[in-house]
């Protein structure tokens, strides 16, 4: 079924938000669970998928282009459930009726949607440096994972720009990888766990202090960084042929404030093992609950929330409090 056969006044039993691989996922299982299920997504069906280079993680494909998988998925999902694209969820407002628990979901043109339950799967979107070339360069040698670009490296001069777990633990990756790996960080230590401290000394990894990314350069491809000493002042540039930044994620999580879900500290969604909120039949999917930035994953917390509403739908575990 295409968006276009897709009436906004039709109540739905689950509204997903977010086309990525999570809410693709979700909508493939919601609809084979037999739940009347509706896709929304502000922009286009694909989310992160459909902007990666090559994937070549991907159980099933040993080499894949980001658009294909994510065309895929959306194929797939359409078999079981409509994609409304170009519209942004602007309010969820519950509503009771009749002892029966529903949310009304309004997009910021106007349109609304009657749903008894919500699957957020908003995701998240890495956070960037704002440094010259850095945009310019992305996918030509400016990378924000370096589980999903590290291969392309090997033997190859990189630097990891950032300093938390998540820089450490792809420093580490790469080297792994066979990657001639630098981190650079800002500060004269890190701010990641003392374990990843220990790991990047014991494998040699070189580290820059209290130095910071000014500028990428390159023609086609990057072919240079230029890092500044913040005690020095020293300006230089570097031959390199990738910078992978790790500075943090920016989980898109507007909605999920506004509907009072719990957040943990990095303003990510909190869920219980079977992706529930602590907002009676609101779910929260992929990228939108942390913890690992994969694929796969966001799949497999899609499947699991389009599951858990089934079952929350059909045999409700929250019944609302009586008045007195």
């Amino acid at each position: 079924m295409s968006s276009q056969d897709t009436h906004q006044d039709e109540r739905f039993d689950l509204l997903i938000i977010g086309a990525g691989a999570a809410g693709l996922t979700a909508g493939i299982y919601a609809g084979r669970a037999g739940l009347n299920t509706v896709i929304v997504d502000a922009t286009g069906a694909g989310g992160q998928t459909g902007v990666a280079s090559t994937i070549m993680n991907y159980p099933g494909f040993k080499l894949i282009q980001g658009y294909e998988l994510a065309m895929r998925f959306r194929e797939h999902a359409e078999e079981y459930a409509p994609i409304v694209e170009g519209k942004t969820i602007e309010t969820i407002t519950p509503v009771e009726n009749m002892g029966t628990m529903h949310f009304r979901v309004r997009t910021a043109d106007g349109d609304e949607f009657l749903c008894g339950g919500v699957i957020l799967a908003t995701g998240a979107g890495h956070r960037k440096l704002g440094v010259p070339g850095e945009e310019e360069f992305e996918g030509k040698g400016v990378s924000y994972c370096a589980t999903c670009d590290g291969y392309f490296f090997r033997n190859k001069k990189v630097y990891m720009i950032g300093g938390g777990n998540t820089a450490l633990m792809e420093g580490l990756y790469l080297r792994d990888a066979g990657v001639d790996v630098t981190i650079v960080h800002r500060r004269d230590r890190f701010r990641g766990d003392e374990i990843y401290h220990r790991q990047v000394e014991e494998r040699g990894i070189p580290v820059l202090w209290n130095t910071v990314l000014e500028e990428v350069r390159g023609d086609a491809l990057v072919d240079s960084v230029v890092l500044k000493d913040l005690k020095t002042g020293t300006v230089r540039e570097m031959e390199a042929n990738g910078v992978f930044i790790a500075v943090g994620i920016n989980p898109n999580n507007t909605l999920a404030k506004d509907l009072g879900c719990t957040l943990d500290g990095g303003g990510f969604v909190v869920t219980d093992r079977k992706q529930r909120t602590n907002i009676p039949y609101i779910y929260a999917a992929g990228d939108l609950t942390g913890g690992l930035q994969q694929i796969i994953v966001a799949g497999a917390e899609g499947a699991l929330a389009a599951m858990t509403a089934h079952e929350d739908l059909t045999n409700p575990y929250w019944v609302p409090p009586k008045t007195l």
